[in-house]
């Protein structure tokens, strides 16, 4: 080693993000990036040990490693994500397979969950999340104030329980979802500042479902502004081209110049919308400096119910935001819940199904896509510093596979995770054949 103080060197790296093929040597120290070194050509150096053979007690004990050609990656940044709702399909359903039912199933069913469920629920998702290898996530929270606030807080503690316990693992931020009620507006903002204050992170919501949203975006922006925190609401989740919230967010990020601090998901009337409409928008976004996050799976899964024959999907126009300048990412949602009831946290499996939604199947594509899993959605949450780059924190994965593109082809259950200067999760395929047609076999490790 060329410094006593390496923790980690990897030799053989391949990184698509680095925008050519060649081979790299990767070193960490303290926890961070020390080299990243294009190489001539393979190299077979003394004492580096194939990643594939270490579990992850090995790994620990081995700081020599060749990756042999294998993709590494900048941990995953899930955008958007809904923890506290995931793995709750057994007890609430979704018979018609809309967002209205599973807002009323979910909402009729909350007040039964306990805190200790919800924590433990938020604990596993995040966990799943952080073995695919996603290591910083933005959570919105079902806080329906309206329910009860004893309903409402007891989400917000156990979301922040959750995070203590799983914080050497994986990094979670919390936008609580206000329903804002003009009627109740007092009681809420009392309720909303409260958590800020206990360590929530920014102002979320939904103002297209509320009675009046242009008063909703208000509402969120004057809490967000006083608090000094960033705003990320759901945007015209709806087939309705008419519905258009995003146009008074963006006049409001213009306002309070929160360029950069302000985030839209799904965007799903946009794509309902006339051409020239859903031009204007866009160009409105990138001119507000939004960012936008498309949701493909639930949106798929949750829109054009009403359609027959040319069935609207919902997702949003991921191309031309991305043409216009517009950050987007994609992420997972709903994890097995009335919202969505597939889904695992693993946000390889999302950028496949946004490379069908959207129609990012080039092979030039492919690194938009996996920036849409990694730098840009760090930027839409404020992650910094982050990436492959000297002096930058070291958290990563290394898949099992030679190239981005095979990152969607094959979808590597494979696995190596790295965080907070240790290995977290170790995963590998039992690639050799005991005999003539004996099947593959999944070694799980750690």
């Amino acid at each position: 080693m060329k410094n006593a103080s390496v923790e980690v060197e990897a030799v053989n790296a391949r990184l698509p993000l680095s925008g050519d093929d060649r081979l790299y040597t990767l070193r960490i120290a303290n926890g961070e990036w020390i080299g990243i070194e294009p190489q001539e050509s393979a190299v077979s150096a003394e004492g580096h040990v194939p990643i594939a053979e270490l579990g992850l007690q090995e790994l620990a004990e081995s700081p020599l490693l060749d990756l042999q050609g294998r993709v590494v990656l900048p941990g995953f940044v899930d955008a958007h994500m809904h923890l506290d709702k995931a793995y709750t399909v057994s007890k609430v359903r979704n018979v018609s397979g809309t967002l209205p039912e599973a807002i009323e199933n979910y909402r009729s069913f909350a007040p039964t969950f306990s805190k200790e469920n919800i924590r433990e629920r938020i604990v596993r998702a995040a966990l799943s999340a952080a073995s695919y290898g996603t290591l910083t996530l933005r959570s919105h929270l079902d806080v329906a104030f309206h329910l009860g606030r004893d309903v409402a807080m007891r989400t917000v503690e156990a979301a922040l329980e959750a995070r203590e316990r799983v914080k050497s693992f994986v990094d979670i931020q919390y936008f609580p979802m206000f329903f804002y009620d003009p009627a109740n507006e007092q009681a809420l903002t009392e309720f909303a500042e409260e958590t800020l204050r206990m360590g929530i992170d920014g102002v979320g919501g939904a103002p297209h479902l509320t009675p009046d949203p242009a008063k909703n975006i208000d509402w969120a922006f004057r809490l967000a502004t006083k608090f000094n925190r960033p705003i990320d609401l759901h945007a015209d989740e709806t087939d309705d081209p008419n519905m258009k919230t995003i146009d008074v967010i963006c006049d409001y990020v213009l306002r309070h110049r929160y360029r950069g601090r302000a985030t839209a998901g799904h965007l799903c009337s946009l794509s309902a919308m006339e051409q020239e409409e859903a031009d204007r928008l866009i160009a409105k976004m990138a001119e507000a400096g939004i960012g936008a996050v498309t949701l493909p799976p639930v949106n798929l899964y949750l829109q054009g119910r009403g359609d027959k024959g040319n069935v609207r999907r919902g997702v949003t126009r991921v191309r031309e935001l991305a043409t216009a300048g517009v950050p987007i990412a994609a992420a997972s949602d709903n994890i097995q819940d009335p919202f969505h009831p597939f889904g695992r946290g693993d946000l390889l499996q999302i950028g496949l199904v946004t490379a069908y939604a959207a129609h990012l199947a080039k092979e030039e594509d492919i690194p938009t896509l996996l920036r849409m899993l990694t730098s840009l959605p760090a930027q839409i949450t404020g992650t910094r510093p982050y990436g492959i780059e000297p002096n930058h924190p070291a958290g990563f994965v290394v898949f099992d596979t030679q190239s981005g593109e095979e990152l969607f082809q094959e979808l590597p259950a494979t696995r190596w995770v790295y965080n907070r200067s240790r290995w977290i999760h170790a995963s590998r395929l039992n690639r050799q054949w005991a005999q003539a047609g004996q099947p593959l076999g999944m070694e799980p490790i750690g």
